[in-house]
């Protein structure tokens, strides 16, 4: 993924007012990360802790979401599986929510999967990021690069249903 600047990513926000993209908390330190080993960039929003972000690119394009936890309540990472990146993680995944794009996102119709608590899919995906002693990851047979085709569908799928309101 090419590096992206703060005003590159507030105007590529596709489930939100141009008003609450302007408002949003974007990392400062985007110089520092590891874009070359990036299919997305996430981060958790550290003045609202109920909501990430995520950007990718797609087909030249870049989108970025915003997403939330259902309830504070119910905020709680659980042992499980990452449905980006297939990463097993006994404490580490947590349903992540999208409002859809436009006026169904405006009514409330959103679309959910669970993701990384971290965000860092395309770390673990590459071997960039340890899990911890706690958890293995499986054993497979796919190269690295069939494990990130793996994990770029899952999320173009994921996104696709953002933009397109697909149940």
């Amino acid at each position: 993924m090419k590096p992206l600047t703060d005003s590159e990513i507030r105007a590529a926000f596709v489930n939100c007012s141009k008003g609450e993209a302007k408002r949003l908390h974007v990392p400062r330190d985007l110089a520092q990360r590891p874009w070359d080993d990036l299919d997305y960039f996430g981060w958790r929003d550290p003045q609202a802790p109920d909501r990430a972000y995520l950007v990718t690119v797609i087909d030249d394009r870049t989108y970025a979401l915003v997403l939330r936890r259902p309830s504070t309540a119910s905020w709680q990472t659980r042992r499980g599986m990452c449905s980006i990146c297939l990463t097993p993680h006994s404490g580490g995944v947590a349903l992540m929510v999208a409002p859809r794009a436009g006026k169904a996102g405006k009514v409330g119709n959103s679309v959910g999967t669970y993701l990384c608590e971290d965000l860092a899919c395309p770390l673990y995906v590459r071997g960039k990021k340890d899990l911890g002693s706690d958890v293995g990851r499986m054993r497979e047979s796919l190269t690295v690069e069939e494990k990130v085709a793996r994990m770029r569908a899952n999320l173009e799928e994921f996104v696709g249903r953002v933009l397109t309101g697909e149940a």
